[in-house]
């Protein structure tokens, strides 16, 4: 079951940030494809990049799965043909492409490190990069504003996030029915950052916007 809702979580993130980029794209070339074609031109090739991004994480994931299978007659304990090493999972050191991933949706990420940046163990790497991502998917799809802040603080005891906006504000409107109007982003958020010992908070900000916040305990094994 953990396993399970570690793919979930993955692949709602993976998903949910590139269908809402898409969905930017889309809707900006239909608006100037008549009037402005170059601009279509790059909406369309914007969403061709996204896609490709999106698909090979997908067919990514599902080799895992393929190699977690028991043992077959004919594959004993080895991938089958095509099926190479995994790529290393994102983390902070990927904030930069999804800042210019997210550029060419209309919002403009500035990104801020605090402290001294260092290795962190792979659980908190990728949580932070997803717990970013899911904050800043959230600004792109319901914020309406062209920009937002991501700040990291490398602290000696714990990794801090800040993603903050100036736009509506505003819980985001759940995804689907019975998420209790926060989506499974939020929750999704709150999740990762508890299975780590940290906490996660988010809500509107006071004169306008939105805030994300969460503290990542960093074990002292890996200070």
């Amino acid at each position: 079951m953990t396993e399970r809702l570690r793919i979930a979580r993955e692949l709602h993130d993976m998903v949910a940030h590139s269908i809402g980029i898409i969905a930017i794209q889309a809707g900006v070339g239909r608006r100037v494809i008549d009037t402005q074609p170059a601009e279509a031109r790059n909406a369309l090739t914007a969403i061709e990049a996204t896609s490709r991004e999106t698909l090979a994480g997908l067919r990514q994931m599902l080799g895992v799965l393929r190699r977690a299978e028991p043992d077959r007659p004919g594959r004993p304990g080895r991938p089958g043909p095509g099926h190479g090493l995994p790529e290393p999972a994102p983390g902070l050191a990927d904030l930069g492409r999804l800042a210019a991933t997210t550029a060419d949706a209309g919002v403009r990420v500035e990104l801020r490190w605090l402290g001294p940046r260092r290795p962190l163990p792979a659980d908190i790497d990728l949580s932070a990069f997803r717990i970013i991502q899911e904050a800043v998917t959230n600004v792109v799809r319901h914020a309406g504003t062209g920009h937002c802040r991501v700040t990291v603080d490398c602290r000696d005891s714990e990794l801090g996030i800040e993603v903050t906006d100036d736009g509506r504000g505003g819980t985001p409107p759940a995804e689907e029915p019975g998420e209790g109007g926060g989506g499974f982003g939020i929750d999704g958020m709150r999740e990762r950052a508890c299975l780590l010992g940290g906490e996660l908070i988010a809500g509107p900000r006071t004169g306008g916007g939105f805030r994300v916040a969460a503290r990542l305990p960093v074990p002292a094994a890996a200070r």
